[in-house]
C-alpha cells in the first residue's frame, strides 16, 4: 500500500508551486502554513517574502491565490491583514484522504516510511546484576521501549542493548562468598526459580557476603583475590559469575514481563561484553595523544569542563591502580556499535544526571576518529520519578521504592478501577484481571511517556487511574467505547461518504487523524514521546465532542451519515490502538 500525503503536505505543495509561478523571482519560498483558529490552515509566509521583493504583500497574496491551480483540495481562501492567508479545506478532500488511509491494509495508515531511515543503536533498561531494580530503572525501560518501537514503525533499522552493570569489584566479595557457600543460589528440587524467588536468594547472598566482608579481614582479601582472578578469566570464578548473572536475567525477566516488555537474550550485552576491547581502547587513545597520563592515570582533558576550584575535570579511561573507568568501558561500547554493527546513530536513554559523562565520552570518541559525520548520538536525558511532595520518591521508612511492588500496586488499584464497570459490560473475572493489568501498567507508562523526559514527574497513582483528565485510562476508555458502537451498529458499516457535508466536530476529528503520520514523523526526529500522548489525548478529547454532538447510530440520520460516522469512529480507533501500542501500552476491547 502506497503511502499517503497529508492535507497539510499537500496544500504546502500547491502554495509552494503557486508562489514560484507568481513570483518567479523570489526562489524558492515557504508558504510558513500552519493550522488556525480561524481557518483550518494559515499561511504566512508572504509577509516575509514581500519585504524581500519590496512589494505590498496583500497585492502578492493575491497573486498566489490566483495562480492556485484548481482542485477539490480548497473549499475557501482569504486574504487577510498584511497578507495571510486563511485556508479552509473542502470536506471532500478530508473524507477522501482518511478513506486513503483507512484503505492502507498493511496497518500503518498511510504513514509513510522514512526516506532517510539508517541504523540506530539504542542503549536503555540498564538494571545491575545481582541488586534489585528499584523506580530510578523505570524510565529508561518505558521511554526506550516506546523509543525502539516508534524508530521501527518509521522504518528505522534498532538495534537493542541493554548495557547491564555486570562487571566490577562487588563481584570478588560475591563470588567469593558462594565459593565458600555453594549451595546458596540452588533451587529446591528441579524447578525454575520465579523472579522473586531469584531475587530474593539474591538479596540473602548480598547481605551476608557483605556482613563479612566487613567483619572479617581475611575473607575481605580472598574478594580481592577474587576480583583479580575474575579479571583474569580464571575458568572457576567466571563459572561463578555467570550464576550470578543467570540469577539475574530470570529476576530481570520477571519485571520486564510485569512492563509487558520483550526483553532478549542477544539484547544484553553488559560491561562484562567489552572486556576484551578495553586494553586497545587505552592504547589508541593513549598513542593518539587523545589521552594523556596524569597523577598515574589515563585522562581526557577538556577546555570547558572544570571542577568547583576551577582546575579542569578529566574523563578517567584508566585509574592510577591499573583498573579500568566506565569510560573505557563506554568508549569500547561506542567503538563497538560503530564498527561492527554499523550504526548511524547512537542513542542512549540515561538519567540527565550523567549528561556530563556522556558530552565527555562522546567528545572524546569524535576525537579520535571513532565518530565521524555519518554518526550522530544523542543522549535521551530523563529526569527523576518524584513522589507526590515533589521529593525523590521513596518508602515511608525513608528506602528506595522496589520497581516491582510499584507495578504490583498500579495494577491492584487499576484492577478496583475495572471492576465497578465490570458488572454493566459483563466482563468474566479472566477480563477483569487482565484488563486490570493493562490499565495499570498502561497508566505507569503513559504518566511518564506524556512528561517531557528531561523533567521530573510526580507518581501520583490515584491521577494515573483516574478516568478523567490525561492518562492512559481515558484513552483506553474512549478506544473502548468506539469498539462498542462499531459492535452495536449491526448490519450499519463503516463507509466513507466524501460527498456529505460534515459537522464542526466531525471536520476537527478528521484532520486531527490526518496529522497521526506527521506527528510520527517529529517524535522519531525529535526523540520526543510526549508530544505522541499529547497527539493521543487530543486525538481522544476531540472524540469526546464528536460523540456528544454528533449522534453515530440514530434512526433519524440518513443512512450514508451513520456509515460516514462509523468510519470516523473506525478510524480513530485504529489510530489510537496503533498509537497507544507505539507507547508499549494495551487497548483491550472492552472496558
Amino acid at each position: 500500500m502506497a503511502s499517503v500525503n497529508s492535507l497539510a503536505s499537500t496544500l504546502q505543495q500547491q502554495l509552494a508551486d503557486a508562489l514560484t509561478a507568481a513570483l518567479p523571482d523570489a526562489g524558492t519560498a515557504d508558504p510558513l502554513l500552519r493550522r488556525s483558529d480561524r481557518a483550518d490552515f494559515q499561511a504566512n509566509g508572504i509577509l516575509a517574502l514581500a519585504k524581500k521583493l519590496k512589494g505590498n504583500p496583500r497585492e502578492l497574496a493575491a497573486q498566489v491565490t490566483g495562480a492556485l491551480p484548481a482542485s477539490d483540495l480548497i473549499k475557501d481562501i482569504e486574504v487577510s491583514g498584511p497578507g495571510f492567508l486563511n485556508i479552509t479545506l473542502s470536506d471532500k478532500a478530508i473524507i477522501e484522504t482518511l478513506a486513503a488511509r483507512a484503505a492502507d491494509d498493511e496497518g500503518r495508515l498511510g504513514v509513510p516510511y522514512n526516506s532517510a531511515a539508517g541504523t540506530t543503536v539504542i542503549d536503555y533498561a540498564q538494571p545491575n546484576v545481582a541488586k534489585e531494580m528499584h523506580v530510578g530503572h523505570l524510565r529508561s525501560a518505558v521511554i526506550g521501549d516506546a523509543m525502539v518501537q516508534i524508530l521501527e514503525f518509521t522504518g528505522e533499522s534498532v538495534v537493542r542493548r541493554h548495557h547491564i552493570g555486570d562487571w566490577g569489584t562487588q563481584f570478588g566479595m560475591l563470588i567469593q562468598y558462594l565459593v565458600e557457600h555453594p549451595d546458596e543460589l540452588n533451587h529446591e528440587g528441579d524447578q525454575a526459580a520465579d523472579g522473586e524467588a531469584a531475587m530474593s536468594s539474591l538479596n540473602r547472598l548480598y547481605k551476608a557476603s557483605r556482613a563479612l566482608f566487613d567483619s572479617d579481614e581475611e575473607f575481605k582479601d580472598r574478594s580481592r583475590n577474587r576480583v583479580v582472578a575474575l579479571q583474569a578469566g580464571d575458568p572457576e570464578t567466571l563459572a561463578m559469575w555467570q550464576r550470578f548473572v543467570d540469577e539475574s536475567k530470570i529476576y530481570f525477566y520477571s519485571v520486564f514481563d510485569k512492563l509487558d516488555m520483550e526483553i532478549n537474550d542477544p539484547d544484553i550485552v553488559g560491561e562484562s561484553g567489552y572486556n576484551d576491547m578495553l586494553e586497545e581502547t587505552c592504547r589508541i587513545l593513549e598513542e593518539t595523544g587523545v589521552a594523556v597520563r596524569s597523577e598515574g592515570a589515563l585522562c581526557v582533558f577538556f577546555d570547558d569542563v572544570k571542577g568547583p576550584d576551577g582546575n579542569p575535570t578529566p574523563l578517567i579511561v584508566k585509574k592510577t591502580n591499573g583498573g579500568y573507568g566506565y569510560a573505557a568501558t563506554d568508549l569500547s561500547a561506542v567503538r563497538d556499535r560503530v564498527q561492527n554493527l554499523k550504526a548511524s546513530t547512537l542513542l542512549y536513554v540515561v538519567d540527565v544526571r550523567q549528561s556530563l559523562h556522556f558530552r565527555m565520552v562522546f567528545e572524546t570518541a569524535r576525537r579520535a576518529g571513532w565518530l565521524n559525520d555519518g554518526v550522530t548520538t544523542h543522549q535521551l536525558a530523563f529526569g527523576t520519578v518524584l513522589g507526590k511532595d515533589g521529593k525523590p520518591f521513596k518508602t515511608r521508612e525513608g528506602v528506595t521504592v522496589r520497581l516491582e511492588d510499584l507495578l504490583d500496586e498500579a495494577v491492584e488499584r487499576a484492577t478496583a478501577v475495572v471492576r465497578e464497570k465490570a458488572e454493566k459490560i459483563g466482563l468474566s473475572e479472566e477480563e477483569i484481571v487482565e484488563n486490570g493489568r493493562y490499565v495499570g501498567i498502561g497508566a505507569v507508562k503513559y504518566a511518564d511517556l506524556s512528561t517531557s523526559a528531561v523533567r521530573d514527574y510526580k507518581f501520583d497513582l490515584d491521577q494515573m487511574v483516574s478516568l478523567h483528565g490525561d492518562t492512559s485510562v481515558y484513552l483506553q476508555y474512549a478506544y473502548a467505547r468506539i469498539r462498542s458502537i462499531l459492535r452495536k451498529a449491526g448490519d450499519a458499516k463503516p463507509a466513507a461518504h466524501p460527498e456529505l457535508e460534515l459537522a464542526p466536530a466531525e471536520r476537527a476529528l478528521g484532520l486531527h487523524l490526518d496529522q497521526f503520520g506527521e506527528v510520527l514523523s517529529e517524535v522519531a526526529a525529535g526523540y520526543e514521546p510526549h508530544k505522541l500522548a499529547a497527539y493521543l489525548y487530543q486525538l481522544a478529547s476531540l472524540y469526546t465532542t464528536f460523540y456528544d454532538q454528533c449522534q453515530v447510530l440514530s434512526d433519524e440520520n440518513p443512512t450514508e451519515v451513520v456509515e460516514n460516522r462509523l468510519f470516523l469512529c473506525d478510524l480513530t480507533a485504529r489510530t489510537l490502538h496503533r498509537g497507544m501500542a507505539l507507547l508499549g501500552i494495551r487497548t483491550p476491547e472492552r472496558l
